[in-house]
């Protein structure tokens, strides 16, 4: 079999501009999942600026998620998050990559779903894990057992990540597959 991908066509990128209109496109998921990767190749395509919320939030806070993390706890950092989203969420159109925990967050999410159009990148454990296990830059997987806390946070995640107005399966295929993926997704909803 031929792994020849057809490059993505325009009228498919035309079509997923039009439904997303002036919203944000804003990918949830768990780490791993290729929010940040996925989300800038769909932000090219779609020729509108990409941010990394997570990223946003170490320029503003001039801390890494871990060291926020070792300074100020879970909490302090989750409403630092949601603040820095609302921000970015408050003009667009803009592709958002948000952290793991912030679509979990009541108000977050409440503000994606008002400024965005949200996509779940849906993975499974052994996906998720292959990525993630080479670098120990994961606050919250500084366990143990990091595999059984990653399982555990699916476990608590996957039911609101679900609430996303699309999922769209990240797996072990080529990035631009997925882009397609998600592309396809976004044209295939209704026009708001």
């Amino acid at each position: 079999m031929n792994d020849v991908i057809e490059p993505v066509s325009e009228t498919l990128v035309e079509r997923a501009k039009t439904v997303l209109g002036r919203r944000n496109l804003v990918f949830v998921g768990l780490m791993g999942a290729g929010k940040s990767a996925i989300g800038r190749m769909t932000a090219t395509l779609l020729n509108i600026p990409f941010v990394d919320s997570d990223h946003e939030i170490e320029r503003v806070s001039r801390m890494t998620i871990s060291e926020l993390f070792a300074a100020y706890g879970e909490e302090e950092f989750r409403s630092l998050e949601g603040r820095v989203i609302k921000r970015l969420l408050h003009s667009g159109p803009r592709v958002v990559s948000t952290g793991g925990g912030a679509y979990i967050n009541e108000r977050t999410r409440r503000h994606i779903k008002k400024n965005g159009l949200s996509v779940w990148l849906s993975a499974d454990l052994d996906v998720l894990w292959q990525r993630v296990n080479k670098r120990d830059t994961r606050p919250l997987l500084k366990t143990e057992n990091p595999k059984q806390t990653l399982e555990n946070l699916m476990n608590a995640r996957y039911p609101v990540y679900a609430e996303a107005d699309l999922t769209v399966v990240s797996r072990d295929v080529k990035k631009e597959v997925m882009v397609d993926e998600v592309l396809a997704a976004i044209a295939a909803m209704p026009k708001k």
